[in-house]
């Protein structure tokens, strides 16, 4: 086996490790947005088109659990209105790319992967890539993303994570390329 394999079989069941609870007390004292050196998960990172050059960066972001509520209500209001829950319709994944994608407007987004929970917080490691860079306009992999149709594609939707909650990502079990239109849709559409 090679050693992402080793790396991969490791982060399956991480709470059981003294290490990750080590660094979940260590993250919470950090600031919400930090920039790493190396990712956490090298494994996942490799995977999802990291690449230790220049022109790329991770970023851990923090993102509070639950907590989606409107405020209340203090004027009188029929049952049906007095609900408090807000939907976002958003994964804890995706706000956590939106927020990495503010703190650095210059990158794009590429990909991010889980890293830790606890109770209060997740944290995410999203991996940005600064799409005029030339090492990444010279990277035949990685130069797709300077071009102006993928330019802000964490804010419409299009990276893995807002393609899996919309319900469009590639399915490749089914043998169909994609859930286009998506269910709700083709049952609004009268079927």
């Amino acid at each position: 086996m090679g050693i992402y394999k080793y790396v991969r079989e490791a982060w399956k069941d991480p709470q059981n490790s003294s290490l990750y609870k080590q660094r979940l007390i260590q993250w919470r004292l950090e600031p919400t947005t930090v920039r790493l050196e190396h990712p956490t998960r090298i494994d996942r990172a490799r995977s999802l088109g990291y690449k230790a050059k220049p022109g790329i960066i991770v970023v851990r972001q923090r993102v509070a659990r639950g907590g989606r509520m409107n405020p209340k209500q203090r004027h009188p209001r029929r049952p049906k209105r007095m609900s408090r829950r807000k939907d976002l319709g958003l994964s804890y994944q995706t706000v956590a790319e939106i927020r990495a994608q503010k703190t650095y407007p210059n990158m794009e987004t590429l990909n991010s992967y889980w890293v830790g929970k606890d109770g209060q917080y997740y944290w995410y490691e999203i991996i940005l890539v600064d799409k005029s860079h030339p090492a990444i306009l010279a990277d035949q992999h990685l130069s797709w993303i300077a071009e102006s149709q993928h330019r802000g594609r964490v804010f419409r939707g299009l990276t893995a994570s807002s393609k899996r909650s919309r319900g469009i990502l590639t399915n490749k079990g089914l043998g169909a390329e994609k859930l286009r239109p998506s269910l709700r849709a083709h049952r609004r559409r009268g079927k």
